[in-house]
C-alpha cells in the first residue's frame, strides 16, 4: 500500500452544486434506466472504494447481493468524513450523499489519483434508491444515517465504537426509476474482476446471497495476470506476458503485451480504472511505440529480406493482446461518457515507456523476439494479400458489382439508410419466401447458402476471399476492419434470420462472430438484430395464434382451450408461407427482434474465443456448463 500522507476531513469535502433533477432525468447521469445503470450504481460506490485503494488507505472490498434485492458494499478505507463541513453547515457525510459535485476529489488534498472525479456518484446512487444506509466507521466511532429517495430520515448519529476504519453502503434501487432492478452476478463480477486485475493485490469479493455463491478475486500479479487470463482459451507465444512500468511524478504507466497464434488484436486501454473502450492519447502512445521499435528491432537485427518494407501497426498487433493502464492526478476524459483519454501528455509518457523498455526486453530476449518477428512477417503478407482481396468487396456505381449468388440481393427501393432494412436469410427456401413476404420499399433480402467461413480461424486474406463474406461486406458498403466507415452504411438495421435448429444456431454465431471482429461499430450503433420468428402455430377452427417459445405456447392452449387445437411446430423459416412469415417475422407491427449489445465486450470477446477458436476443451466445458439453459433443440 502506498504511503499514507494526506489527510482526509470534512476540510476537504468541497461543495460545487446541490442535487437536483436527478430523479427527473436519471438517465443523465447514469446513462440510462435499463440494466446498465441499475449496475453503473454498483460501481460508482465501489469506485469510491477503490479511490481509497489508489491513495493507499483500503486493501479489501466487499460486495453483497442481499436477498432482498438490496446491495451491500463494505471497504476499510478511512471512512467517510464525519465532521461538519463549514459551508453546508452539517455533517461531510451528508453532504456527500445528498449534494451533487461534493466530495474530496476537486483539488484538494483526500485524493492524488481518483476514477471518481465528478463527484456525483454516490449522491447520485442516494437519490435513485428507494432507501439507503450509510454506516462510517472513523475516529473510533460507528457512525449511521438513513436515507429515502435521497432524503435524509434521521439526523448522523454515533451508535458505537470501533477500532476498525471504513465505510459500509446499503442501498436498494428504487423500482419506480429502474426498468429492472434485479441485479447481474456475473456483469458485477466480470467488472470487480477487472478491478482486482487493475489494482494488484486489493481483495474484493462478491457474495450473492439470493444463490449462496461467493467469488473472491485477487491478483498480486496485476495486469500480467489480467492479459494471461484473457489468453487463457488461447496458444500464446511465449510463457509470461511482457511487462512494462514506469512513473513521471504522480503519473503510473503500466504495460502487459502478450502474442497468441490468432489474428485478432485485443487492446484493453484504462485510466484511473475507468475503461476507454474509445482509446485516447496513452492508446496512441502504445501503438506508435510498438510498431517503430519492433521495426527498428527488426532492421537491426536483419530481419528484413531485401526490398521488404517494414511492418505496419496492424502487422505488428495482430494476436497481441494488451492491458494499458496509467494512472495521473488530473485525467481528461472527452465526452460525458469517460471512453476517450484526451491528455496529451500521456501520448509522450506511454510511448517512452514502451520505447525504452521494450526495446531492452527485446534485446535481452532474441527467441521471443524472433517469434513476434515471424507472427509480424506472415501477418505483413496475408495483409498484402488481403488488400488484393479487398478491392474485390469495394463498391463501384453500382451493386451490379456484387459477386452473384443463388438468389442474389434483392434490394429495397428506399435509400434513406435510416430508413432501410437488410434481412440476411439462411437457405434458398427462406429466402424465397422472405422475398415474396417481405415489404420490397425497405426490406432488402440477401440469402446466405452454405456455411459462413469461421473468421476465428482465419486471416483477413482468406475471410475475402469467401464469397458470402464478401457479399455481405459489399452489400452494406461500409468496408470492414480498420476501413470500416459507419456513415456509410446502406442499411441502420441489419437482421440475422435463420432456422431454430442446430444449422441455423451455427450460422447465426459465425454471422455473429464476423459482425463483432470486422464491424463492430455495426453492434455499437445498434444496427444488428436477431430475428424470432415463432416456433408454433396454434389453430383452432380459422383463428391462428404463433407462439414463440414453449412458456407461450402453454399460454395460448390455456387460452384458446386444449380441445379441438391444431399445433404445427416449425423447424425451419422456409415451411411458412409468405403471409405468415411477413405476419410473424418481418411486420415492424407485429415482430419481435433482438438486438445484440456489447453491455461487456470482453465476455462477447471470451464467448466468440471459446466456441469459435482453435481449443476444444474450453468449449467442451462451456458446453457443458451451459446445456441447461438450451430450451430448444433440434438434433
Amino acid at each position: 500500500m502506498a504511503e499514507k500522507k494526506n489527510n482526509y476531513d470534512a476540510s476537504q469535502i468541497q461543495v460545487l452544486e446541490g442535487l437536483e433533477a436527478v430523479r427527473r432525468r436519471p438517465g443523465m447521469y447514469i446513462g440510462d434506466t435499463g440494466n446498465r445503470g441499475l449496475h453503473h450504481l454498483v460501481f460508482e460506490v465501489v469506485d469510491n472504494s477503490i479511490d481509497e485503494a489508489l491513495a493507499g488507505y483500503c486493501d479489501h472490498i466487499q460486495v453483497i447481493i442481499l436477498s432482498d434485492g438490496s446491495i451491500k458494499v463494505i471497504d476499510n478505507g478511512r471512512g467517510i468524513p464525519v465532521g461538519v463541513q463549514t459551508k453546508m453547515g452539517k455533517s461531510a457525510l451528508e453532504v456527500v450523499l445528498t449534494v451533487l459535485h461534493a466530495g474530496g476529489k476537486f483539488g484538494g488534498e483526500g485524493y492524488k489519483v481518483s476514477g471518481g472525479l465528478h463527484g456525483v456518484g454516490v449522491s447520485v446512487v442516494n437519490a435513485l434508491s428507494e432507501w439507503l444506509i450509510a454506516e462510517v466507521h472513523t475516529d473510533g466511532g460507528i457512525y449511521r444515517q438513513e436515507y429515502k429517495r435521497g432524503v435524509p430520515q434521521t439526523p448522523v448519529e454515533r451508535i458505537g465504537d470501533t477500532d476498525d476504519t471504513g465505510t459500509i453502503i446499503q442501498f436498494k434501487p428504487d423500482a419506480t426509476i429502474f426498468e429492472t432492478v434485479e441485479f447481474s452476478n456475473e456483469i458485477l463480477a466480470n467488472r470487480l474482476r477487472e478491478l482486482a486485475f487493475l489494482n494488484a493485490g486489493i481483495r474484493i469479493e462478491l457474495e450473492d446471497q439470493r444463490i449462496g455463491e461467493k467469488q473472491e478475486f485477487q491478483y498480486s500479479g496485476g495486469i500480467s495476470s489480467f492479459v494471461k487470463w484473457l489468453n487463457r482459451n488461447k496458444d500464446a507465444l511465449m510463457k509470461d506476458p511482457i511487462y512494462l512500468r514506469d512513473q513521471y511524478d504522480a503519473a503510473i504507466v503500466e504495460v502487459a503485451l502478450q502474442w497468441t497464434t490468432g489474428y485478432s488484436e485485443n487492446i484493453l486501454s484504462f485510466a484511473n480504472n475507468i475503461a476507454t473502450t474509445e482509446g485516447g492519447t496513452h492508446e496512441i502512445g502504445l501503438k506508435t511505440a510498438l510498431t517503430r521499435t519492433i521495426n527498428d528491432y527488426a532492421r537491426q537485427t536483419n530481419a528484413f529480406k531485401s526490398g521488404q518494407d517494414s511492418f505496419a501497426g496492424e502487422d505488428i498487433r495482430e494476436g497481441l493482446t494488451a492491458v494499458l493502464s496509467v494512472k495521473l492526478t488530473d485525467p481528461q476524459f472527452e465526452g460525458q461518457t469517460k471512453t476517450r483519454l484526451g491528455n496529451t501528455e500521456m501520448r509522450s509518457l506511454t510511448d517512452s515507456v514502451v520505447a525504452e523498455q521494450l526495446s531492452t526486453f527485446l534485446q535481452e530476449n532474441p527467441s521471443i523476439a524472433k517469434r513476434i518477428i515471424e507472427k509480424a512477417t506472415t501477418a505483413a503478407q496475408a495483409r498484402e494479400a488481403a488488400r488484393r482481396a479487398r478491392e474485390l468487396t469495394r463498391r463501384k456505381n453500382a451493386l451490379d458489382n456484387i459477386t452473384p449468388l443463388p438468389g442474389k440481393l434483392a434490394d429495397c427501393t428506399v435509400t434513406d439508410p435510416a430508413l432501410c432494412e437488410l434481412y440476411l436469410v439462411e437457405g434458398d427456401s427462406a429466402s424465397g419466401t422472405a422475398k415474396q413476404g417481405r415489404s420490397r420499399q425497405f426490406q432488402a433480402i440477401l440469402p446466405i447458402g452454405g456455411k459462413i467461413i469461421n473468421v476465428e480461424k482465419a486471416r483477413l486474406d482468406r475471410i475475402l476471399g469467401h464469397e458470402e463474406i464478401r457479399t455481405i461486406i459489399t452489400a452494406m458498403g461500409t468496408g470492414i476492419g480498420e476501413d470500416f466507415d459507419i456513415s456509410k452504411a446502406r442499411y441502420h438495421k441489419v437482421i440475422i434470420m435463420a432456422d431454430a435448429d442446430i444449422d441455423g444456431s451455427h450460422i447465426r454465431t459465425l454471422l455473429l462472430t464476423f459482425f463483432y471482429r470486422y464491424m463492430r461499430p455495426l453492434i455499437e450503433a445498434g444496427y444488428l438484430y436477431i430475428a424470432q420468428p415463432p416456433l408454433y402455430q396454434v389453430r383452432k377452427g380459422q383463428r391462428a395464434v404463433y407462439a414463440y417459445n414453449d412458456d407461450e405456447l402453454e399460454r395460448v392452449l390455456n387460452e384458446m382451450g386444449r380441445q379441438g387445437v391444431t399445433i404445427q411446430r416449425y423447424k425451419g423459416l422456409g415451411e411458412m408461407n409468405a403471409d405468415q412469415l411477413w405476419e410473424t417475422t418481418m411486420n415492424p407491427e407485429n415482430r419481435v427482434l433482438l438486438r445484440v449489445t456489447m453491455e461487456d465486450a470482453q465476455s462477447a470477446d471470451d464467448t466468440i474465443t471459446i466456441l469459435m477458436g482453435e481449443k476444444v476443451e474450453p468449449r467442451r466445458e462451456f458446453i457443458e456448463k451451459n446445456a441447461k439453459y438450451v430450451v430448444n433443440l433440434d438434433i
